[in-house]
C-alpha cells in the first residue's frame, strides 16, 4: 500500500452533531404510486371464505394451491399483462414457492404467513427469467429464505410491500441465473421490513432501479444493500437497528456498485438516508462509487456513522446532513486505490 493510501486508511474523523452541507444535487426518480388494494381491473381471482380458498379450477383449505391454480388460469402464451387478486390471509411453506411467468400482476389483499424451514432461492412470491411482472401489494409474515425473489427479469414493479418478519430477507432481486444478463428496469414504491435475519432489500446485478421509500425496522443485517447494481434512484431509506452488532448498514453499497466500464460516473442517487442506531449509518466498500446522496441525518450509530472505503466519486450531504454520535466518520483506501469524496 503506497503513502497516501495508508495514510487515508487511518483517517478517522469523531464528529459529533455535526452538519455537513454541499453542493452537488441529485433528485431521487420517481417510483411506482400507490394503488388501494383491490381497485383495479383482473383476469382471475383466489379468495378465502371461512376456511375455503376458491380459485378457478380449485376448492380447498391451502392458499399456495389456489394462488397457482388462478396464476394458471390465465391466458397462455399472453403478451398483454393479466392480473390475478387474492383476497383472504394464509400459510405458505417456506420450502415451496408461487411463480409469477410474464406478462402477469398480482395484488394481494390479506397476507402470506411463510411456515416450516426455508429452503434456499424460494419466497413465496418468485419470478425467474420473465418481464413485464406486477406485485401490486404484498404483505408477510414469518421467516421465508426470501419473502420476494426477482431472478433475471425485465421490467418489474413492486407498489406497496409490507414484510413483519422474524427471520430470512425481505426483498432480493438479482442476475444469478445468468451473471452476463443484468436484471434491468425496476420499479418500487415503498417497502417496509422488520425483523428480518438478513438485509430488508438487497440488489446484485441491476441496471435501473427506481425506488420510492426503503423503510426498514431491527433488520439483522443492512437496510438497503446494493451490489454491482447501476443507474438507480432512490428516495429514501430509514432504518432504525439495521444490523446492530455488524458490518451491515442502514445503506450499504458494495462489490463495484455504481462501476459503469472503468469509470465511476454518477448514476446512484439517493434522496435522503435516515439512521438511527444499528451498525453503520452508511457504508461504502469493495470498489463501489459514483454516488450522490442528498441528505444525511444519522444518529446513535453502533459502527461507523459513516464509512468509505474503496470508493471513487461519492458525494455526501450534497445538500444536508447531520452525524450525531457515538458513531465516527471514516475515509479510508482500501486494496484498489484511494477513495473519492466530495463532502
Amino acid at each position: 500500500m503506497g503513502r497516501r493510501a495508508a495514510f487515508l486508511s487511518g483517517i478517522v474523523s469523531l464528529v459529533t452533531a455535526t452538519t455537513l452541507t454541499g453542493s452537488v444535487g441529485a433528485a431521487a426518480g420517481t417510483a411506482v404510486g400507490a394503488m388501494a388494494c383491490g381497485g383495479g381491473t383482473y383476469q382471475a381471482e383466489a379468495v378465502r371464505n371461512g376456511n375455503t380458498w376458491t380459485a378457478p379450477g380449485y376448492s380447498g383449505t391451502d392458499m399456495l394451491s389456489a394462488m397457482r391454480a388462478a396464476v394458471g388460469s390465465l391466458p397462455p402464451g399472453r403478451t398483454a399483462m393479466a392480473g390475478v387478486l387474492v383476497r383472504g390471509s394464509g400459510d405458505v411453506p417456506g420450502n415451496q414457492s408461487l411463480d409469477l411467468p410474464s406478462h402477469t400482476m398480482i395484488d394481494l389483499c390479506g397476507t402470506i404467513n411463510v411456515t416450516g424451514p426455508a429452503r434456499a432461492d424460494h419466497a413465496p412470491l418468485r419470478t425467474r427469467n420473465t418481464t413485464d411482472v406486477e406485485i401490486r401489494n404484498a404483505s408477510l409474515t414469518g421467516a421465508p429464505h426470501f419473502g420476494i425473489l426477482v431472478r433475471n427479469g425485465t421490467d418489474i414493479t413492486m407498489g406497496q410491500i409490507d414484510m413483519d418478519l422474524s427471520g430470512g430477507l425481505g426483498i432480493r432481486i438479482d442476475n444469478h441465473d445468468d451473471r452476463d444478463v443484468r436484471t434491468r428496469n425496476v420499479r418500487i414504491g415503498d417497502v417496509r421490513v422488520s425483523g428480518s435475519g438478513s438485509h430488508a432489500v438487497e440488489t446484485y446485478g441491476v441496471d435501473g432501479l427506481t425506488i420510492g421509500t426503503v423503510t426498514a425496522r431491527d433488520t439483522g443485517e443492512s437496510g438497503l444493500l446494493l451490489n454491482d447494481t447501476i443507474n438507480a434512484r432512490i428516495a429514501r431509506v430509514d432504518g432504525e437497528g439495521t444490523g446492530a452488532g455488524t458490518g451491515y448498514a442502514a445503506f450499504r453499497m458494495a462489490n463495484r456498485n455504481g462501476r459503469i466500464g472503468d469509470g465511476y460516473p454518477v448514476n446512484i442517487r439517493v434522496g435522503e438516508v435516515i439512521a438511527r442506531g444499528g451498525g453503520h449509518g452508511i457504508l461504502c466498500v469493495s470498489g463501489s462509487g459514483g454516488a450522490v446522496i442528498d441528505r444525511i441525518t444519522i444518529s446513535r450509530a453502533g459502527r461507523n456513522a459513516i464509512l468509505i472505503e474503496d470508493c471513487h466519486n461519492v458525494h455526501l450531504a450534497a445538500r444536508s446532513g447531520t452525524v450525531d454520535g457515538p458513531g465516527d466518520v471514516r475515509i479510508g483506501a482500501g486494496p484498489e486505490s484511494a477513495p473519492s469524496l466530495s463532502r
